[in-house]
């Protein structure tokens, strides 16, 4: 008689495969912890998302701002009237002969009659130009648009012997141009305090709950378990809480653009601009969560490293 055959052993699962598993475990346990507290967690994403939308809704001013000023290359714009006596061959000339300039990007010349033309447009200057008659008072201008430093080219331009007045109000922009770097540096200093302050916030959470598995981790500790593999769960529990701070830091912007953004185009409207507020788009908010996400596992990473580090058991 045959004899039977013996069973093969179960086949052990690979390291890797563990990992993976524990990951992917670690994962939803993590977020089943967030929902089994559900206010508590609420008051934590609250607070985080708070500190996380100040800084960011700066930044979304200062940018909107730097767009309200204008284009920034049209502000640059250097304006050239020309001497009565220029006409309109030499003008175009001289346009031409300034474009073939090194520091110079572009030259648009402005005939009389289309400077009058766009007079004539403004309802306040309107009546004033018909006063006036057939009789076009205006020169021919340049519109000069430096590659290089324009105060350069704006001194270069006063020497030519066609120009009447050379028009280069840039103390507005440069003050301007403070002012907004002045408001970068904050947002950057208020970005550090109050993501500092989302790294507390979500650390003390995080700790609140390893105080709660203290004996748990213990006992994993006295069976040999890695500090990886007792960090893991806190680490997505802090990535889980960031992402939804993120998350609810860019719902509370969106809000609030939305309800600003119709009486500030209606502002804009009476000044007769088309300015309408932005800056919330996809990548916007994938830096967003994506940044908080971290910022969250940041703050679960240091709190439980610690938490380690003083409870790790001694060797005898």
């Amino acid at each position: 008689m045959n004899e039977p055959r013996a069973a093969a052993p179960a086949a052990r699962p690979s390291a890797v495969g563990t990992w993976i598993d524990h990951h992917l475990y670690s994962l939803v346990a993590s977020l089943g912890r967030v929902f089994r507290k559900p206010w508590a967690a609420l008051l934590t994403i609250a607070v985080m998302a708070m500190a996380l939308a100040l800084p960011l809704g700066l930044w979304l001013v200062l940018g909107n701002l730097e767009r309200l000023a204008g284009n920034i290359e049209r502000s640059r714009e250097i304006s050239v009237f020309l001497r009565q006596d220029v006409d309109s061959a030499r003008a175009r000339q001289l346009a031409d002969e300034l474009r073939a300039r090194g520091n110079v990007a572009d030259v648009t010349h402005i005939p009389p009659e289309q400077g009058l033309a766009s007079l004539r447009e403004d309802d306040t200057l309107a009546g004033i130009i018909d006063a006036v008659g057939d009789e076009n008072p205006l020169p021919h201008a340049l519109l000069v648009l430096p590659a290089g430093d324009e105060l350069m080219v704006a001194e270069s331009l006063r020497q030519l012997p066609e120009a009447e007045l050379v028009q280069h109000d840039a103390q507005w922009r440069q003050r301007l141009d403070t002012w907004l770097r002045f408001g970068g540096r904050v947002a950057w200093v208020l970005a550090a305090l109050f993501g500092l302050g989302a790294l507390l916030v979500v650390g003390n959470t995080v700790r609140l709950d390893i105080q709660s598995r203290r004996e748990e981790i213990g006992v994993l500790q006295l069976l040999g378990a890695t500090d990886g593999f007792i960090r893991r769960p806190f680490l997505y529990l802090g990535a889980w809480y960031g992402l939804a701070a993120g998350a609810m830091a860019v719902a509370l912007l969106a809000a609030a653009a939305g309800a600003l953004r119709g009486p500030l185009a209606e502002l804009a409207a009476s000044y007769g601009s088309r300015f309408a507020l932005g800056g919330i788009d996809g990548p916007w908010t994938l830096a967003v969560l994506g940044g908080a996400t971290a910022l969250g596992w940041l703050g679960a990473n240091l709190v439980t490293g610690h938490f380690l580090r003083q409870t790790r058991p001694t060797e005898t």
